[in-house]
């Protein structure tokens, strides 16, 4: 019985993506050509939360004896009595009327098509205004401009391919939203930022890390744990690290939830969008735009149990430039900033000051803070003179988007029980 679930779930998982792949394709016409992103996720992520509340709205109505109750035919009036608690438990409100279903069920007949979304989009972001959601909904809708040229020179070229767009997801057999077999939404998000990580070069590694080693990290930090705290990711890109947990330990055993900051304003977004599309509840994920090194986000938090990071390689920071730096309870332990044109160090002290007692952190690296001299040298000195170094692990080449470099993962911890630190070579225990 569990052979044949599982091969239900491969068969439906590899239609869905050989349909999203169609979908981008059409809409693009050229894997270089139209940045099609933020068009198609947007969609994804407005099909998902109407579907996600239409569900949780006719549950509670179901359970309460009005059996043929459908929130999808509710006048916008009528829908306006449970507003109030809906956006406290769900985080956000569509009024029926602007839901995914009813907007594409009219949209080829709808001359301002491209208005009619845009109003919709404001409206859902503005229904959590004043709201302990605010923040986690807030410009989520930015990044997908319906009035782009990238969609048409005229108006209703631009609505064409809403249209298209608009039916295109509409008809992803995505199932029913309670009976998902496969994490539907979820995956469909992983499979189009894969895709768009894989087109899209050396940016394609700055907000995506490859779901092997997003949960071979995930394994290594929650060894012998059953549950921690919380996760945290100081580099979070579009989330597929902290994610992770929510596979490989259960999201209800990441207690307190799921913690990241990003710099990169579209990608703090995409991250959000992520959350959402994997269920995680906005009261049960945080995620912060900034730069982590000079202004972190989470820094009256409690420790975090389990971090995990794949941050950029050789970024440059102030270091030194800034006379605050070294005197930050996150640097000045080594007694020397990491060098402005190589902040990955900077990151490494980041997260083992915010690492718990008990925690594990499992950073990917650039290989050259095993050998590096100078002020690099210093820090490794103080990190392996403190016994936080845990394990050093050597991965292949070419895992990552947009370098051939062959990275490591460090390991911190807090409490070894010994002095020791073990070295794996990985470097051949890959299968392409």
């Amino acid at each position: 019985m569990a052979n044949n679930l599982n091969t239900t779930k491969e068969q439906e998982r590899a239609e869905l993506h050989r349909a999203i792949w169609q979908i981008a394709n059409d809409l693009r016409g050229s894997v270089d050509g139209w940045d099609f992103k933020q068009y198609v996720l947007g969609m994804l992520f407005y099909r998902f939360i109407s579907e996600n509340l239409t569900s949780y709205i006719n549950e509670d109505e179901r359970r309460s004896g009005n059996k043929d109750f459908d929130y999808t035919k509710l006048s916008d009036k009528k829908a306006e009595f449970g507003r109030a608690d809906t956006v406290k438990e769900k985080g956000f409100y569509i009024l029926p009327s602007e839901l995914f279903v009813n907007v594409r069920a009219k949209a080829r007949h709808d001359a301002n098509l491209n208005e009619t979304l845009a109003v919709v989009f404001r409206n859902i972001e503005n229904s959590v205004k004043g709201s302990d959601s605010e923040d986690d909904l807030k410009g989520l809708f930015d990044d997908m401009d319906v009035n782009s040229n990238k969609l048409g020179g005229t108006v209703e070229q631009r609505n064409k391919k809403l249209v298209k767009l608009l039916d295109a997801i509409g008809d992803l057999r995505l199932g029913e939203y309670a009976d998902n077999t496969i994490d539907a939404f979820g995956d469909a998000y992983e499979f189009l930022m894969t895709m768009y990580a894989s087109t899209a070069g050396k940016s394609g590694g700055e907000f995506f890390t490859p779901q092997e080693v997003s949960e071979l990290l995930a394994e290594i930090t929650i060894v012998g744990k059953k549950e921690v705290n919380k996760v945290y990711d100081p580099a979070c890109g579009s989330g597929s690290l902290l994610l992770k947990f929510a596979k490989v330990l259960g999201k209800e055993n990441v207690r307190q939830g799921f913690f990241g900051q990003e710099i990169n304003l579209t990608i703090y977004n995409l991250c959000r969008i992520n959350m959402f599309l994997h269920d995680i509840n906005y009261n049960h994920f945080d995620v912060a735009h900034g730069d982590t090194l000079t202004d972190p986000k989470h820094w009256d938090d409690e420790p975090f149990d389990a971090i995990v990071s794949n941050p950029p390689y050789s970024k440059k920071w102030e270091g030194d430039g800034n006379p605050l730096l070294i005197n930050d309870p996150r640097f000045s332990p080594a007694g020397v900033l990491a060098p402005k044109r190589r902040a990955d160090l900077a990151f490494t002290m980041h997260m083992l000051s915010w690492l718990s007692t008990s925690g594990t952190a499992a950073i990917v690296e650039y290989p050259g803070v095993l050998y590096r001299g100078g002020a690099e040298q210093k820090i490794r000195k103080y990190l392996i003179d403190n016994n936080y170094i845990d394990t050093v692990i050597q991965l292949s080449p070419d895992l990552f988007f947009g370098t051939p470099i062959a990275t490591c993962i460090i390991v911190l911890k807090k409490s070894k029980k010994d002095n020791k630190t073990l070295f794996i070579d990985a470097s051949a225990e890959f299968v392409r």
